[in-house]
């Protein structure tokens, strides 16, 4: 016991010595491939090893190898960092090891997750009584949605899609909006209802879907419909207009509104941002992820659905084995696609109630703020083209010089001499044919943090402006 408290504790010293490092290592460096998957790929050993030694090891091994995603400098993709109570929760349950399968084997684990998803219906403004499940991700999540709105479109048309499957069963009509995630494709591609048989909806000049396209679509469309809307562009930040959204699909008869709100369904908690979500509570589901702006470590998605039945008809199953509960319990595995699971409703739990309403409207807007800032200061620099209407956390670049919106090849180039730098770290994406640097502001709101992040986007002209010379020689290259 006193080596594993030993263990604990040097382990947690070389956590807080690489938190400590954030606002001034690289963010993103070279990495040697090779000398990597040395470090680490050594042959299995053959007897058993020091823990002690081991850690240290892992350590120094895997250093080279991580990327500052939780720091200051970081805006690639809309990853958050973690709170300190969350991330201290997420220890916890490690150290505690338990299995969030049933109530009967963990009642505490059951409890908070429960607790969690009463208070973030309140937060979000959604439906008393919705469900609520904890998955890995926003695409476990969209997927739970996906399987509960296929369940209850089909149970309407009088299939059991569970017992029988989705061969014979009635045609699923899926309408998504043409800037549809990823994650929506993927989802409809594991749950049988294929990506490529979407009806796609026009979206504007910012990738809202039209709700007059809508209209037109599900003219034409009889017998079960399963509609995704989006709250929170991937790339724009925009918000699809909710309120003729469901007004639209609640003409018809067997219709089911999910919404992938992956980051954009924390805007409900600012007052100052209720416009972008006006009418979001009339859909029947909604994804999101607790790691994009609740700030708890990965593998904390979430899903809810007004319709719990379904949910619920839609993930359970059983065993002989199986303890299942009879007083009104939670059992987490009737909510998501997985048995056995670690508990990650804790982190969630702690962060909420660190936080408080307060604490995470307060951090939500400050990163809108910062996000416009960004995109004020960056727009004053020769040769740069902001492309969206900043009204969330994204920030859309272009880059080039002379007159027009830029090219392509100095975009690229000036990404990756930023991204080479390692001051900070900002993505790419092709939007409308073009391509483009992507900046999410989506980190916590520490104490050190809120210092840090005006200063690391204070740098950003500098950087852009030490750069420019470069690209303004290479863009007609």
């Amino acid at each position: 016991m006193d080596d594993r408290r030993r263990l604990l504790h040097r382990t947690a010293d070389l956590a807080a010595d690489f938190l400590d490092e954030l606002p001034t290592r690289p963010v993103a460096r070279a990495v040697d491939l090779a000398e990597l998957r040395a470090a680490l790929g050594r042959p299995m050993p053959e007897n058993p090893s020091d823990p002690g030694g081991l850690v240290e090891a892992l350590a120094r091994d895997a250093e080279p190898g991580l990327v500052a995603t939780a720091g200051p400098r970081y805006f690639g993709f809309v990853t958050g960092g973690g709170v300190p109570a969350a991330l201290a929760a997420d220890w916890l349950a490690s150290a505690w090891d338990q299995n969030a399968m049933f109530y009967v084997m963990s009642p505490a684990a059951a409890v908070a997750e429960e607790v969690a998803g009463r208070w973030l219906l309140d937060l979000f403004g959604l439906p008393e009584g919705s469900s609520v499940g904890f998955t890995t991700g926003a695409t476990m999540a969209s997927f739970t949605a996906i399987a509960a709105a296929r369940h209850r479109v089909l149970a309407r048309a009088g299939w059991d899609v569970e017992d029988n499957g989705y061969v014979g069963a009635p045609t699923i009509e899926v309408v998504v909006g043409e800037e549809a995630h990823a994650s929506i494709f993927v989802s409809l591609q594991m749950l049988g209802l294929g990506r490529a048989r979407v009806h796609r909806v026009a979206a504007d000049d910012q990738g809202r879907m039209r709700p007059d396209a809508l209209r037109e679509t599900l003219a034409r469309l009889d017998g079960p419909i399963i509609a995704c809307a989006q709250a929170g562009n991937v790339n724009t930040g925009a918000f699809d207009p909710m309120g003729p959204i469901v007004e639209a699909v609640r003409t018809k008869p067997n219709a089911w509104l999910h919404v992938d709100a992956a980051f954009g369904l924390w805007a409900t908690v600012v007052p100052a941002l209720a416009d972008r979500v006006t009418g979001l509570a009339g859909a029947d589901s909604w994804t999101t992820d607790a790691h994009k702006w609740l700030n708890v470590p990965y593998d904390s998605g979430i899903v809810v659905c007004r319709d719990a039945q379904a949910h619920h008809a839609a993930m359970t199953f059983g065993a002989a084995y199986y303890i299942e509960a009879a007083g009104g319990e939670r059992d987490a595995t009737n909510w998501v696609p997985e048995s056995s699971r670690r508990a990650r409703g804790f982190p969630i739990y702690a962060a909420l109630r660190s936080l408080g309403r307060t604490g995470l409207a307060d951090m939500i807007d400050h990163c809108f703020a910062l996000a416009r800032r960004m995109a004020d200061r960056i727009r004053g620099a020769e040769g740069v083209t902001i492309l969206n209407d900043v009204v969330l956390n994204q920030v859309l670049v272009r880059f080039g010089s002379g007159s027009g919106a830029g090219d392509d090849a100095t975009t690229d180039r000036v990404i990756d001499m930023v991204q080479r730098s390692g001051e900070c770290w900002m993505g790419a994406t092709t939007w409308r044919g073009m391509r483009l640097r992507r900046v999410s502001v989506s980190k916590s709101a520490r104490s050190a943090e809120r210092r840090l992040l005006p200063w690391a986007i204070s740098t950003l002209p500098v950087a852009i402006a030490r750069f420019s010379p470069v690209y303004a020689q290479t863009s007609s290259a």
